[in-house]
């Protein structure tokens, strides 16, 4: 476990939370079955009994996951998330070039029961969400996007990029052959704006984007 340990970057840390910087492709949580054990929680959870999730990251994504120390902390920040007083930012690499350098996608979104995790658009019974986009560079034929997740659904920067026409690079769960080819997907959680659990404080982190 401590080879393991070496492998996750810690950003911040206290007695109430700490921050790491994911891998891209460890879980954020544990799986199910014995080869899906190891994750960001399990890690962690060997230094300290104590630590809680409070968000969780997708497999593929890497970048800045908040964690709590004991449940006082958890409920806390917990509480800040669901009344939107944390803010995440992530950076991503597109296919193409959109129309617009900016904009706002607001669509509902669902999980699909027959094909578990993929998320799909429903106008009906889908729950809103909403994501902040702006365009930071253009390489040829991708395109390196700014994205701001007002709501947290499951997936749903991944949707909202297919939405607007432009998959994430990488994106083996919606995307097609193509996208086996890549290393990875290229989506990262760069920083997080939060009230300090325990003082108030309000802190920004941030968590470098490697690619």
């Amino acid at each position: 476990m401590s080879e393991l340990l070496m492998s996750l970057e810690i950003i911040y840390q206290d007695e109430y939370l700490v921050v790491v910087n994911k891998p891209s492709g460890l879980l954020s949580v544990p799986g199910l079955g014995s080869d899906n054990q190891d994750s960001v929680a399990t890690r962690m959870l060997a230094l300290n009994a104590e630590v809680k999730v409070v968000h969780r990251l997708d497999c593929l994504t890497s970048g800045i996951m908040l964690m709590a120390i004991g449940i006082k902390m958890q409920r806390e920040l917990s509480r800040q998330f669901h009344d939107r007083k944390i803010n995440k930012q992530y950076i991503a690499i597109v296919r193409g070039v959109p129309g617009e350098k900016r904009g706002v996608i607001e669509i509902p979104m669902r999980g699909d029961p027959d094909d578990r995790p993929r998320q799909v658009v429903d106008y009906q019974q889908g729950k809103s969400s909403i994501t902040q986009w702006k365009v930071i560079s253009v390489d040829g034929d991708r395109t390196r996007l700014w994205l701001k997740p007002v709501t947290g659904r499951t997936h749903q920067l991944r949707i909202h990029c297919i939405a607007m026409g432009h998959i994430i690079v990488g994106d083996t769960l919606y995307g097609d052959e193509i996208e086996k080819q890549e290393k990875r997907m290229l989506l990262h959680a760069q920083s997080i704006d939060l009230f300090h659990p325990a003082t108030g404080e309000a802190m920004t982190l941030t968590a470098p984007c490697d690619f």
